[in-house]
């Protein structure tokens, strides 16, 4: 299988070869930062457009079909018309903190992204410590989300921002409890060992009845992370307008709904790195011809599809159930989630000793 190491290292030498050490660190420090950007941006673009195509689909409808073939320029039409927005200045807000709160909520989200292994060789940063570097840096959000609300001087936002508070601290538990499940079965929080020990079967099955209950809670609590229906109690239009974002507008507006599409699709893509093998192959013990034909497909190939399943499964989720009330999004998570979590480690900490 490629390895895009391989294609790393040749870009190192080769500036090695024209300039000093220092020069090279820095012009690789500025292409990985804008290779994260222009990343983030597209994903972002192509998942607005997924996410419109799939509901129309569910509710029989057509969905965007006039800007391009098919529709596919309206994310783009979106883009440029959010950019030429005017930003509408608050009477008695906060102006500093209102302006900080949505570049913290994107900053949150682009630390978790830039963690991610996308591919053989193709990561960012590898921390031994992989797994509480993206719990640790996704929970800036919260912080974003809280100031957007206070710094807004109105009820809905505060409001919104406090159902928001309560709701990502309250699912975190669960996301890191899953996460931990497979952490004790792996041994590792470094995400490239994770990947590497699903080389002959990933976790989901290797893991027998404990993985896979890990990974429908991780599932149902990181989606409820996204503020996505039915947990999208922050953003009740028919309650608070728009949430803790009901005040703002053009550009800043545009970061919060940039980081909730990229906040869906890192959900998943921790899932499918987790659980899933990452950009690992199916393999299955024994059927090597199979095995060898899985091989040759590229491994990025493999985590945008595991990625793309699950980002499906939240969009499926989205559009089939009816919103919830506050109480029971949280009886959800505290009388239901939370002990199932803590039962099912448990059960994994003796199916490793055993």
């Amino acid at each position: 299988m490629f390895s895009f190491s391989d294609l790393t290292h040749w870009i190192d030498s080769s500036l090695r070869l024209w300039m000093s050490d220092g020069w090279t660190l820095f012009i690789e420090f500025v292409l990985t930062g804008v290779m994260i950007l222009l990343s983030y941006a597209i994903l972002a673009l192509i998942l607005i457009l997924v996410e419109r195509k799939v509901c129309a689909w569910m509710q029989c409808r057509l969905g965007p079909n006039r800007v391009g073939p098919w529709g596919l320029f309206q994310t783009g039409a979106d883009m440029i018309k959010i950019l030429l927005k005017e930003i509408v200045n608050i009477n008695r807000s906060d102006k500093l903190l209102f302006r900080l709160a949505s570049f913290i909520v994107i900053l949150g989200s682009v630390l978790t992204f830039g963690a991610l292994p996308f591919a053989k060789g193709l990561q960012v940063i590898d921390f031994n410590i992989g797994v509480f570097y993206l719990l640790a840096v996704s929970s800036l959000g919260v912080v974003g989300i809280l100031l957007a609300g206070w710094a807004s001087n109105s009820k809905y936002t505060m409001i919104g921002a406090m159902r928001s508070g309560a709701q990502l601290i309250s699912y975190e538990l669960s996301c890191g409890l899953a996460l931990l499940s497979i952490v004790v079965l792996s041994g590792t929080m470094q995400l490239s060992e994770i990947v590497e020990q699903q080389s002959e079967m990933w976790f989901i099955f290797k893991g027998h009845v404990p993985a896979f209950i890990a990974f429908v809670i991780y599932l149902i609590a990181g989606h409820a992370e996204t503020n996505r229906g039915p947990f999208d109690l922050p953003e009740a239009e028919s309650e608070l307008t728009a949430g803790y974002h009901t005040e703002y507008s053009g550009i800043q507006f545009g970061f919060f709904y940039l980081a909730e599409y990229m906040n869906m699709f890192i959900i998943a893509a921790i899932a499918s790195t987790m659980f899933l093998g990452g950009w690992m192959p199916l393999h299955i013990p024994g059927w090597e011809g199979l095995n060898g034909v899985m091989d040759c497909i590229p491994s990025v190939v493999w985590f945008l599809a595991k990625t793309g399943f699950c980002i499906f499964l939240q969009l499926w989720v989205r559009w089939s159930f009816p919103r919830l009330r506050i109480d029971q999004l949280l009886r959800l998570e505290w009388k239901i989630l939370m002990p199932i979590c803590l039962v099912n480690i448990l059960l994994m900490a003796l199916i490793v000793i055993f």
